[in-house]
């Protein structure tokens, strides 16, 4: 940053090469943030049953696991809409639904929850497919 200031000093006069620097430290600081290289987003929605089973069944043991290291949980309120981090292949409808991300982008997605078993079953083909990506 000093030498880039210097630089602009030089060209520009010393207020506006301040002005310069402080602009780009703002925008910087101002970009849009994006996803995680990996993470599985579940949209929810307040009084869904499946998503009081899902929190019941594997949200406690879901951060213990090692698809967890590579996709950790973050929730999302449907209700709320879509985060704009979020670049979704299709609209979510239906609660709760998984959606494996991937710097941003859709991966792989499922939808409802029945049980730990299925959970379980579909999210581990989808993880192959983020750590073959890195």
């Amino acid at each position: 940053m000093r030498r880039f200031r210097r630089a602009a000093a030089r060209v520009f006069g010393r207020p506006l090469a301040r002005a310069i620097a402080m602009a780009g430290l703002a925008g910087a600081l101002l970009a849009p943030t994006f996803a995680a290289a990996g993470e599985l987003v579940v949209f929810e929605r307040r009084g869904c049953v499946y998503c009081q089973r899902f929190d019941a069944e594997v949200a406690p043991i879901y951060e213990k696991t090692d698809e967890a290291r590579s996709a950790p949980l973050r929730r999302v309120d449907l209700g709320s809409g879509v985060p704009g981090d979020l670049a979704l292949a299709t609209p979510v409808r239906f609660t709760p639904t998984f959606v494996l991300m991937d710097k941003g982008r859709e991966i792989g997605r499922i939808t409802g929850y029945i049980s730990d078993d299925m959970f379980w079953g579909l999210l581990a083909p989808m993880t192959a497919k983020l750590s073959e990506s890195h």
